[in-house]
């Protein structure tokens, strides 16, 4: 019985611990901010993916993997008119327009990121006083590396899918899944690292990156279950499936912040700067 008071009070520690930090940090706030500017930079990074494949001849992406999906989900002249953008898109893809579309998304990006730094500040209980011609050039810079990681993991996600068959089909499927985990944990860790007005140590700026990428990988996960079994040939299914893209960009804002809330506690806590820190909660809760 004592230990399962004791274990009970520390959940409630944890939950008053996460509730209030979610309100000091004004985490929400922050999220819809990233989620919106995310939002915005899908598109670009859409438009850089489509004009890549159509560039390396990966079209069968679309026609074989994306499009059979999405076709029996929407109405027929949406589904034409999709169809017809992508096919104008492989169509002229060149490399002036991939040029134009890394561009376009490497800027969108670097508008999350700069959301980002503002929440970092906040966490971190840092002033985010550094002018623009600071702030640009690390947001643009942490940008690259977040595209060329985002553009990697999708084509591993979906060109590399066919390039290996046989028996040792499976093996390389675990490795490029876990490539592309490795490249979105490492883009978040170079985002912790850089991007706050005082620069963390790297043990620091690597402690969440797990929680970050698993976190998004099972909503990716469900998401994409959803997407398996929506329809949107009716005008409620169509708002729904607007709702759950913004709710899944949302999500992923949040999963993003209290990884990095998870940094800071876990330093404070190694540090010994918190009395009863969050890895002594965790262990008297379990």
């Amino acid at each position: 019985m004592p230990r399962r008071r004791s274990s009970k009070q520390s959940w409630r520690e944890l939950v008053r611990l996460w509730v209030r930090l979610f309100a000091k940090d004004n985490l929400l706030t922050y999220a819809s901010a990233i989620a919106f500017q995310a939002l915005v930079a899908l598109v670009a990074l859409l438009l850089l993916t489509v004009a890549v494949l159509g560039k390396i001849g990966r079209e069968d992406v679309w026609t074989n993997q994306v499009a059979p999906k999405i076709e029996s989900k929407v109405l027929f002249d949406v589904f034409a008119g999709i169809n017809e953008t992508f096919e104008k898109i492989f169509h002229t893809s060149s490399v002036g327009l991939i040029v134009f579309a890394a561009v376009l998304t490497v800027w969108e990006i670097s508008g999350v990121v700069r959301a980002c730094m503002g929440a970092l500040s906040q966490v971190y209980g840092h002033d985010e006083d550094r002018p623009w011609w600071i702030r640009l050039p690390i947001s643009i810079g942490i940008s690259i590396a977040f595209t060329a990681a985002l553009l990697g993991a999708i084509l591993l996600g979906t060109a590399a899918s066919s390039a290996v068959h046989g028996g040792w089909g499976l093996p390389f499927s675990v490795g490029r899944w876990l490539l592309a985990a490795a490249l979105i944990g490492l883009a978040f860790g170079l985002l912790v690292r850089y991007a706050p007005a005082e620069q963390r140590a790297t043990r620091w700026a690597s402690a969440g990156a797990t929680l970050v990428v698993l976190g998004w990988i099972a909503q990716s996960l469900i998401f994409a279950e959803y997407l398996r079994i929506a329809n949107y040939t009716s005008a409620a299914g169509s708002l729904l499936g607007v709702y759950f893209l913004t709710t899944y960009l949302y999500v992923g804002a949040i999963v993003l912040l209290v990884g990095i809330e998870l940094d800071e506690l876990l330093r404070r806590d190694l540090q010994g700067q918190d009395e009863r820190g969050i890895l002594a909660l965790v262990r008297d809760a379990l």
